[in-house]
């Protein structure tokens, strides 16, 4: 590389290769001494859109949380709900009840928290002092005189109707007898034959013998049919005169119960009258009871049940329809309910309906049988969920919907893994007064932004959590208290103020950027547990600096045995790696490489091969389908920089592929398309490339150099490979000048530099870059349009204005070829112009300018 030329003006100084911070800002010489962590850290744009969702009270004013996993969302959440004030009214209890009009719909009420369990209780009492009451009334003188007085008087009715057509059955002639039928008897009209009573089957024997006359039987018959017809005139009107008996004792039973039942609810009314729905429930229950005093009663002994009717039997109330479900009791809230709903199936979130199976096989189910879900349980204040377990539940995303929609929840005894409908029973809709909080990824919102129409009405807030915050020195002390709470939560080790030092350097490195923390605090605390396992090891009392460099080591190398098997194969020359050297249109190219959470960088070789031709730039990658679509543009961008730097006073005459060398699978990003454009000039230029210099950065049309991600890794990646062979102070790695910002390399590579036996350099331009890979001046266009002679542009604009002239030599001389063979091929066989033509002079092209 020629003397004259000095590219140590563009090395990065070392003291920005890495920020350093000074552990004398903590203020403690252990975490023991940490101030606690007050409030939440890092996440003021999502706590403002987190407590503006939970303070709207309007509907659609949910809350969508993303970012990536470990920035603290749950975290911060949870602190957010756990520092709410408490509510202006206590949420209330939910309660189901038999409605005794239809009972496949059970009523829901509300009650003030706590009233559910007392109102529960109330009922119990009130029914044992019905069932303890009742039987007394039945034993009353008074009802027992008025019970005797009514049926005394029915029944003598019905003595009377029948003393009237006994009468006249006698007056006719016949007899009414009672005949036994099975176990019943009826009453049955027969004549009199000599004062007997005789069936006409065997008078009209007698008859057809000749032994009674016929005339006289068929007289009988017709009047048979007169006084049947009376008789049933009669057991009609005796029916009626029953009905009517058990309708005057109901009334009396009805008057009498009533005065009991007055006084026993007027207690309740009293209490819970005021309250929607419980005037209807407590009349109903009345009536229910009034209408079947008779169930009260002592019950008679029974007969000792089947053995297979015991099992079902046992626990079994004959009440059941006067109980009292309490499916949310909230007597012991006294802020709003927070719900964390880690498993979010249909059945959790909105409740479900128990079954049971009878003697004969079959499933019932009732009011009793209802269970609380989620929602129901967070009425009144706040549920987590994560949005994407919810939508892959069978029937959870629709029914959510409907419910935020409508503000009510209807309890279903559907279940997603039967196929038939297993209970009828369909509860009243609750009215619900909730917020959701959903947790997912940012791509998720979006799609369901875009394509369902009710997301946006029911999702009104998203809260974004950043992987980053702000460096100063407030975040990064109550980065310190974090790591304190951390410590203090589990009862780990502290750490020294050097060991929280290097955990901050890392929370650094993790935001890729000087000015910026991570907000991964799962990553840091992860950290702290394992650098606590080396230090407990070593027997030590406090986790130190060297614990946590231990730690992170013992994590890369549980990590990077992909990476270890690719400097493997540089090592030992299967993948063709040069760090020293030079080579015409050959460049270290540098690529960053993620597995999980572990990213790394490792050189890749990218050549150029120029000829003449149309074809213009060859994306080799591209047509061989292992080329991105931002590749493809970082492409495009480099013919638009050639054209702009070289091409205004001339045409493009070439064709010039572009390869990433062993490379075998997909190919994306613009951070080479400054090293594709070092291999281009490099081979139009004739200039080799100093091998022992790695090249990043991404470029505009301008030749203006853009920055890139991963530059640490991509640095220490071509360490490596150099740190292998040996390093020679000449080596090294050029970055665009933006980067410098995001330097956060690991010791030993400043380390290195520091000793001047690696190099990193910033550049802005293509100039410049290509001027460090070759040792030659770029080059500046002068007044005429020409570049500095012997300058890389120069030589550059030089070479392709002669593949021009070329090509355009080339065009001419084919062209007179085949006017020349058209010629031959158009004149006669014996033109007499032949002698005079080959006597002139063949044409020649024009002289090469």
């Amino acid at each position: 590389m020629p003397a004259k030329f000095n590219r140590d003006r563009f090395l990065v100084k070392v003291e920005d290769l890495r920020w350093r911070c000074d552990p004398s800002c903590f203020g403690f010489k252990t975490t023991k001494t940490a101030q606690p962590l007050d409030g939440i850290l890092g996440q003021p744009r999502a706590v403002k859109a987190i407590e503006l969702g939970l303070n709207v009270p309007s509907p659609g004013y949910n809350i969508y949380v993303s970012g990536l996993s470990g920035t603290g969302k749950m975290a911060t959440i949870k602190a957010l709900l756990a520092r709410m004030e408490y509510a202006d009214k206590r949420p209330q209890d939910i309660l189901f009840v038999n409605n005794f009009t239809d009972a496949q719909r059970p009523r829901c009420i509300k009650l003030p928290a706590g009233m559910g369990v007392e109102f529960k209780k109330d009922m119990a009492e009130f029914l044992d002092d019905v069932r303890r009451m009742t039987p007394n009334l039945f034993e009353l003188q008074q009802y027992k005189d008025q019970r005797d007085a009514i049926i005394e008087k029915h029944r003598a009715q019905q003595k009377e109707h029948f003393r009237l057509l006994e009468n006249k059955i006698r007056d006719e002639g016949f007899a009414m007898v009672q005949v036994q039928m099975g176990p019943f008897t009826r009453p049955m009209i027969l004549p009199l034959i000599e004062n007997q009573p005789v069936q006409f089957e065997q008078l009209e024997s007698l008859t057809a013998n000749g032994n009674f006359p016929a005339e006289r039987l068929q007289k009988l018959k017709e009047k048979h049919a007169v006084l049947r017809n009376d008789l049933e005139e009669t057991m009609k009107k005796v029916r009626q005169i029953e009905k009517g008996m058990k309708e005057a004792l109901n009334e009396l039973e009805y008057a009498l119960g009533m005065e009991m039942l007055r006084e026993l609810l007027a207690e309740l009314r009293e209490k819970y009258g005021k309250y929607d729905k419980m005037t209807i429930f407590l009349d109903e229950v009345q009536e229910s009871i009034l209408s079947d005093l008779s169930r009260f009663k002592e019950a008679e002994e029974q007969p000792q049940p089947n053995p297979m009717m015991m099992a079902e039997a046992q626990g079994k109330d004959e009440f059941v329809e006067y109980e009292v479900n309490v499916a949310v009791d909230n007597s012991k809230t006294e802020k709003r309910p927070v719900i964390v709903e880690n498993t979010p199936t249909y059945k959790n979130l909105f409740g479900f309906i128990e079954k049971q199976i009878g003697k004969n096989g079959n499933w019932s189910s009732d009011f009793t049988k209802i269970r609380a879900g989620s929602i129901l349980q967070a009425d009144g204040g706040i549920i987590v969920i994560n949005l994407l377990d919810a939508l892959t539940e069978a029937g959870v995303w629709k029914n959510l919907k409907r419910m935020l929609k409508t503000r009510t929840l209807e309890i279903e005894g559907w279940d997603a893994y039967y196929f038939m409908l297993i209970t009828s029973l369909k509860p009243e809709p609750v009215p619900i007064d909730i917020k959701i909080v959903a947790i997912g990824e940012a791509w998720l919102f979006h799609f369901l932004y875009e394509y369902d129409e009710d997301f946006k009405k029911i999702f009104k807030v998203k809260a974004d959590f950043d992987d980053v915050m702000n460096k100063d020195k407030d975040s990064i002390v109550r980065y310190a208290s974090f790591l304190h709470k951390v410590i203090s939560d589990e009862g780990l080790l502290h750490i020294s103020q050097n060991g929280v030092g290097v955990l901050v350097e890392e929370g650094v490195r993790m935001a890729g950027r000087k000015t910026k923390l991570s907000t991964r605090f799962s990553i840091l605390a992860d950290l702290v547990r394992e650098a606590n396992y080396v230090a407990k090891g070593e027997g030590k009392k406090n986790i130190t600096d060297e614990h946590v460099r231990k730690a992170l080591d013992a994590k890369r190398d549980r990590l990077n045995l992909y990476e270890d098997k690719l400097q493997e194969m540089i090592d030992e020359g299967v993948l063709l790696i040069s760090s020293e050297g030079g080579a015409t249109g050959q460049v270290n190219g540098l690529a960053v490489y993620q597995l999980g959470d572990y990213l790394f960088g490792r050189p890749t070789r990218i050549t150029a091969q120029v000829g003449l031709g149309g074809a213009g730039l060859i994306n080799i990658e591209r047509e061989s389908k292992l080329s991105g679509r931002i590749h493809d543009k970082g492409m495009l961008i480099i013919s638009g920089y050639l054209r702009g730097k070289y091409l205004q006073n001339k045409p493009m005459n070439i064709s010039a592929s572009i390869c990433f060398e062993q490379s075998y699978g997909g190919i994306d990003g613009d951070s080479a398309s400054s090293t594709e454009i070092y291999a281009i000039l490099s081979e139009l230029a004739g200039l080799p490339i100093d091998q022992g210099v790695a090249v990043t950065g991404s470029v505009n049309q301008k030749g203006e150099i853009q920055p890139i991600g991963g530059v640490n890794e991509k640095i220490e990646g071509f360490y490596k490979v150099c740190e292998a062979r040996g390093l020679n102070g000449r080596q090294g790695v050029i970055i665009p000048h933006q980067n410098v910002a995001d330097l956060m390399l690991h010791d030993e590579v400043v380390e290195a530099a520091k000793k001047k036996r690696f190099n990193i350099w910033s550049v802005k331009s293509i100039d410049e870059g290509i001027t460090i890979l070759t040792g030659t001046p770029a080059g500046e266009r002068k007044a005429n349009g020409a570049y500095t002679a012997g300058s890389i542009n120069g030589l550059v604009d030089g070479r392709l204005y002669d593949m021009a002239i070329a090509m355009q030599k080339f065009g001419r001389d084919d062209k007179d070829k085949k006017e020349e063979k058209a010629e031959t091929n158009d004149k006669p066989a014996h033109d007499p112009r032949d002698k005079k033509l080959k006597n002139r002079p063949a044409k020649k092209g024009k002289p090469a300018k």
